[in-house]
């Protein structure tokens, strides 16, 4: 028997069903020879100070820093996590190889790897690599499970992150708590949240300590157009003035006028960071809010693993973008036009020197139900759009630099058109109910 570890029990029911193991038990699914059953996120932890030695049960200077010897695992105390964990523990024992099925990255990794070492477990172990929940991508990932051992180096740096934000709460949270807190409360230290806090206290001070400065500026109106002086601003009142005096009985001349066209690449595939910001400005979104969409998408099979820091494809994937394209019912009026000639291949977005442990966020080519929740369609719709610009020709504009002159002071005004819209042919609509939200 082969026991499958998922992460959730969601992706463990789609594993189930997807290799056939229909009967439900206590904890996991049986059945064509694989056990399957899942994890809760992190049903093991690395011991608190208390557990190593009970002198650091006391918030005590004189026992600062703690350095356990050799750090150890426990299972979390709650009594759910406590039974799932024994029942994975029994199906190691009963099994003759493990699965691990965790997310594929860094913390899912880590969260399979301390319940495998927790249990003790002796099984040979493989690992089902994917980014998407669909079930054409689980079947190609159990046709090509890896050797866990290939993903050692990915554990320990897991590993190595746990260990490390240990040692600096543990003890930097009790060393500022008994210097500075005086008895008031827990002042809690950690590697992401303590710079983090820094970086909003900064910027909040800067903006309470900022003094604004009064600054003038030259413009002039020709054929409707507004011209601004190219000496940009003053920060005295009467330099703007005295060249105002001695020009304004002059007349305005236009010297020179230029035209350059430009193409407009289209604009890079979502990561998990550019994402929510796209989220925030166009659709007020957090980014707890935005992740949380994300995963619910990703679950529902409809995009690509969600907790990614690239925006770039691998190579291999091209070919898959045509499928991917033709599944896409809802967005025909774009798609068709790629899907009618050869699609497009650039280097900006694929290249496998820029992927790590997974590609860009893009669609599955799922097509997304009819009775979908409003959120989660919504970030569904950035992403599909920006797929498919990423396969449209490039905008073409005409950049214009016209410049004038008044007595000796030269002003200028510049100008863009479209040309070609190119691949901003998926965002014009977009566009245009922002713009109509901010008025």
């Amino acid at each position: 028997m082969k026991l499958c570890i998922a992460e959730k029990p969601s992706v463990g029911k789609e594993i189930a069903r997807i290799v056939g193991a229909t009967n439900r038990r206590d904890g996991f699914y049986e059945g064509n020879g694989y056990l399957i059953s899942w994890t809760f996120g992190h049903l093991c932890t690395l011991k608190a100070p208390d557990d190593y030695s009970d002198d650091w049960k006391r918030w005590d200077l004189n026992f600062l820093p703690m350095i356990p010897p050799k750090f150890q695992l426990k299972v979390i105390d709650n009594s759910g996590v406590t039974k799932q964990f024994n029942t994975l523990k029994s199906l190691m024992e009963q099994c003759t190889e493990v699965i691990n099925c965790g997310d594929a990255g860094i913390e899912g990794e880590l969260i399979q790897r301390w319940v495998l070492s927790k249990a003790s477990n002796t099984k040979p172990v493989k690992r089902l690599w994917i980014s998407s929940m669909t079930d054409e991508a689980i079947k190609e990932g159990f046709d090509n499970l890896k050797d866990g051992k290939d993903y050692d180096l990915l554990y320990a740096a897991g590993n190595a992150r746990a260990i490390g934000d240990w040692l600096l709460g543990m003890n930097a949270s009790r060393l500022y708590t008994v210097k500075y807190a005086a008895g008031k409360g827990v002042l809690s230290i950690g590697r992401v949240q303590t710079p983090t806090l820094a970086l909003i206290v900064n910027r909040y001070n800067e903006i309470q300590n900022f003094k604004p400065e009064m600054y003038w500026e030259l413009k002039t109106t020709y054929r409707a157009v507004i011209f601004n002086s190219t000496k940009r601003k003053f920060s005295i009142k009467e330099d703007a003035t005295k060249i105002l005096e001695s020009i304004k009985n002059h007349l305005f001349e236009i010297v020179s006028s230029t035209k350059k066209n430009a193409n407009e690449s289209p604009l890079p595939l979502f990561d998990l960071t550019s994402l929510q910001v796209e989220c925030n400005k166009k659709l007020n979104f957090s980014a707890d809010d935005t992740l949380k969409h994300l995963q619910k998408l990703y679950e529902s099979k409809l995009v690509t693993y969600p907790r990614v820091d690239t925006t770039y494809l691998p190579e291999n994937m091209y070919p898959k973008i045509k499928g991917i394209l033709e599944n896409m019912k809802p967005y025909a009026q774009f798609t068709q036009a790629i899907l009618d000639k050869p699609i497009r291949k650039s280097k900006k977005v694929f290249d496998d020197k820029k992927i790590t442990d997974h590609h860009a966020i893009i669609p599955t080519g799922v097509v997304p139900p009819s009775g979908m929740y409003l959120p989660e369609k919504q970030v569904y719709d950035l992403i599909a759009r920006r797929f498919i610009a990423a396969f449209y020709p490039d905008c073409v504009v005409s950049n214009t630099v016209v410049l004038g002159d008044v007595d000796g002071n030269e002003f200028s005004a510049t100008g863009k058109v479209i040309l070609e819209e190119g691949w901003r042919v998926l965002f014009l609509k977009l566009d245009k109910l922002s713009r109509q939200r901010l008025r």
